[in-house]
């Protein structure tokens, strides 16, 4: 890819979409299917501490599956857990595919514990790639409009964050992403301004590799329209939030799970 390269195509920047079944990949291809550039970041050190691993340089396969729709694409690799990543991030996307209209906050740090056995170092990794690093690539990626936009003009900007209703026996990720919400619920509002947009998705339970058998049926049973969600539900979501007429939905937490514990 011609890094100083620009087009006409919108741009979207999607992190978490560094394994092929995961909703960050299922966005970006959705995206590339649509006729968006796609930048996607990935952390190995994270896949590889955990029961999938990583997949070594499945990132450029994957940017190459992304090309192949006649867009652009760029693997970022970024570890969240530093407070100057999410600037850095932002800057090597403009710099290699050009300004950024849609952030996609896909990416999750979770390590399963509960009340009493949560430690100290893993609540703060949990709060620091989670919920800080959400808030700085927000803020990142809207430091791009500096003008603010006319009244009733069509939104400029995008951003969608992925979310979830985890809380027992899951403390540090459940709160970590309850921050979240906040966070987004603010930036709809101050940065209306600018045009932007920005919208919360939770997808309910979608196994991307970390589900038993067992505890797929059960979640599927769960589920009004009796299955589990896919990677690709969220996906079709993420589409059209993003879209020109997804553009009045904003300060949102959509809940896209199929009718997840609704009586069944």
């Amino acid at each position: 890819m011609d890094n100083d390269a620009r087009s006409s195509r919108p741009v979207v920047f999607i992190t978490g979409a560094s394994r092929p079944n995961s909703i960050g990949a299922a966005i970006a291809s959705n995206q590339a299917s649509l006729g968006w550039d796609v930048a996607f970041a990935f952390w190995d050190d994270y896949d590889a501490s955990m029961p999938w691993g990583a997949q070594e340089r499945g990132h450029d396969a994957f940017a190459d599956e992304l090309r192949a729709f006649g867009v652009r694409a760029l693997p970022v690799a970024v570890d969240l857990s530093h407070p100057e990543s999410p600037r850095l991030a932002v800057e090597r996307v403009r710099a290699g595919l050009g300004p950024i209209q849609a952030l996609v906050a896909s990416h999750a740090h979770s390590v399963d514990s509960g009340l009493l056995d949560t430690t100290v170092e893993a609540f703060d990794t949990h709060f620091a790639v989670n919920t800080r690093g959400t808030w700085l690539l927000i803020k990142a990626f809207a430091e791009q409009f500096v003008q603010p936009s006319d009244p009733g003009a069509p939104a400029l900007g995008r951003i969608v964050a992925l979310t979830s209703d985890h809380t027992a026996h899951n403390l540090p990720y459940g709160a970590s992403k309850g921050a979240i919400d906040r966070i987004v619920i603010a930036a709809a509002v101050e940065l209306a301004h600018l045009g932007i947009t920005a919208n919360l998705i939770n997808p309910g339970p979608i196994d991307t590799g970390w589900m038993t058998p067992e505890l797929a049926e059960a979640l599927a049973g769960e589920t009004a329209l009796g299955r589990l969600g896919r990677p690709q539900d969220p996906a079709d979501l993420v589409a059209f939030l993003l879209s020109v007429s997804g553009g009045w939905v904003n300060g949102q937490l959509l809940h896209s799970n199929g009718g997840f514990h609704l009586p069944v």
